[in-house]
């Protein structure tokens, strides 16, 4: 008998699932990626001459949950036109039934691996809010990701971050039919979701999932009290406890970067006059500098 590589097993399953796109329109040039919903793949559009990411469902005919969600999740995209989303061109259904949608093609590197180059408080929350704008877009939108993480979140050649994965987000306004099932990832789902209340994960669940990625961020790092308090804040237990969206998260986040007092800890008066301090110096000096020269100057003319 022989045995067959792994890499020789791969590229095998690759020819076989490897989507034929009828028409002449889409030419597939290798795989990217594959997950449980689906595989990706790079591809030449033709007709405009650019190359795009083509997702195709796993399964081989067009029914079930999976078409079902990777349908769901080009229409997602497709509301949800922000540079911090990867926008849909095209959508359809190929030869042997499985369900495909086109994107744009992103050039870069997941969270996970671009937080090594993130070597200061300032690029890792400079990165973080970005993830933060794009998700609190969502939620204006009355769309709930639910399954945030480093994973989910790229960083493209020009400084670009984008929010993938958007196949088991939730529309707030319509029914969602998986009310016990357990949708997120370990580590970063919200406890609502993990008890199997995906079905009512709202906002705050999302919230729970970016502090999660915060702290994962900051993990090995000194942490100030003020961002450690917006941390907690974010994956406190009770929804309620929580920022209402990432909205709310994103503007604690603005003031601590400026260095303004937070929602989310109490500044001991000590604390708050440093703030004080810190925000006003440029000023403060400039006076301090014209009272010294003034006190100069009185001195020099007596």
């Amino acid at each position: 008998m022989t045995w067959l590589s792994n890499e020789t097993v791969e590229r095998l399953r690759d020819l076989a699932t490897r989507p034929a796109v009828s028409g002449d329109r889409y030419v597939v040039l290798r795989p990217l990626g594959r997950g449980g919903m689906g595989a990706v793949y790079a591809a030449r559009d033709t007709v405009l001459g650019r190359d795009v990411a083509l997702k195709v469902s796993n399964a081989a005919v067009a029914t079930g949950d999976l078409e079902a969600r990777l349908k769901r999740e080009a229409q997602v995209l497709a509301r949800l036109e922000h540079p911090g989303i990867v926008p849909v061109h095209d959508a359809g259904v190929l030869e042997d039934g499985r369900v495909f949608y086109v994107m744009k093609l992103v050039q870069g590197e997941t969270l996970e691996q671009h937080a090594r180059t993130l070597t200061s408080e300032a690029a890792r929350l400079g990165v973080f809010e970005r993830i933060v704008e794009t998700v609190a877009f969502a939620h204006a939108a009355g769309v709930v990701h639910r399954d945030l993480k480093p994973s989910n979140v790229m960083v493209g050649r020009f400084g670009e971050v984008l929010v993938l994965d958007w196949g088991v987000a939730r529309i707030v306004a319509e029914q969602d039919t998986a009310r016990h099932a357990r949708i997120g990832t370990v580590g970063f789902m919200a406890p609502e979701q993990a008890s199997g209340g995906a079905a009512g994960a709202g906002p705050a669940a999302d919230v729970f999932a970016l502090g999660a990625v915060l702290s994962w961020l900051l993990s090995g790092a000194s942490i100030p009290r003020r961002l450690r308090a917006i941390v907690s804040k974010c994956t406190a237990t009770e929804p309620d406890a929580r920022y209402p969206n990432a909205a709310a998260l994103a503007e604690d986040l603005s003031r601590y970067r400026q260095g303004a007092p937070v929602s989310a800890y109490r500044d001991t008066w000590l604390e708050s006059a440093g703030a004080w301090f810190v925000r006003y110096r440029t000023f403060i000096l400039l006076v301090l500098a014209y009272l010294v020269m003034r006190a100069l100057l009185a001195m020099w003319t007596h």
